[in-house]
């Protein structure tokens, strides 16, 4: 199953007042496990970087003019998303930001559905806890020292470990049979996908000597009755 873990950096908290974005960051995982492609912008708002945003993540106006517009990545950035689900932490924030992108271009808007909101599965989990991205990867044991600032793709990148850890852990296939919370299904989605073992084509060779073979001969033939896994059923 293919999903997108996706983030975004923008000019300030609201797109209903005219913010807009600055930095799209995305990492394609199949079957849970990233394939190392991923998407990544920077982007012209056409505006000015609020002084609280510009705090965040740092991306100047000056940094930030002689990038592409929103319009001129839009199509790659659709391509690249497709109809995957899409991995988000405080999906409503960056779910409208984009919307609001593709509505300044006349597209239709990215469906509400289509995204997975990694803070709502946070909180059903860990109620009353702190569950921002920072918080999570402490939980988790993850590094994030690299996160001095607030940036789409490395942010992208982290919370793809933080949502395997929602979703089941690190380790494959351990929900229990009838689980019916996203790790027992992941679980078993990813096994799905693994090849089945074939027979080997040719035994390995033995790695006991002559000597152990009587040596273990004698030891069995000492209980002075034919033992059970001597039986040639066996």
């Amino acid at each position: 199953m293919r999903e997108i873990v996706l983030d975004t950096e923008t000019t300030g908290i609201s797109a209903a007042d005219g913010h807009r974005l600055v930095e799209i960051g995305c990492v394609e995982l199949d079957n849970h496990v990233p394939t190392g492609r991923v998407f990544h912008e920077y982007l012209n708002p056409e505006r000015e970087v609020d002084a609280g945003a510009l705090e965040v993540h740092g991306l100047s106006n000056e940094f930030l003019s002689d990038k592409p517009l929103f319009a001129d990545i839009a199509e790659r950035f659709l391509e690249f998303v497709g109809d995957a689900p899409l991995v988000i932490h405080n999906a409503a924030f960056d779910m409208g930001f984009l919307n609001a992108e593709l509505k300044r271009l006349g597209r239709p808007p990215l469906p509400d559905e289509q995204a997975i909101d990694t803070l709502a599965i946070a909180r059903r989990k860990f109620a009353g806890a702190q569950n921002s991205l920072d918080a999570l990867c402490r939980r988790f044991g993850i590094d994030n020292s690299n996160r001095t600032k607030h940036g789409a793709l490395l942010d992208a990148e982290l919370l793809a470990e933080v949502y395997l850890e929602l979703v089941g852990g690190r380790q494959f296939g351990l929900g229990l049979a009838g689980q019916k919370d996203a790790g027992g299904e992941a679980g078993m989605r990813r096994l799905s996908h693994l090849p089945k073992r074939e027979a080997r084509p040719k035994p390995l060779n033995s790695r006991l000597s002559d000597a152990e073979r009587e040596s273990h001969a004698a030891f069995i033939a000492s209980f002075g009755a034919p033992a059970l896994w001597t039986s040639s059923k066996n």
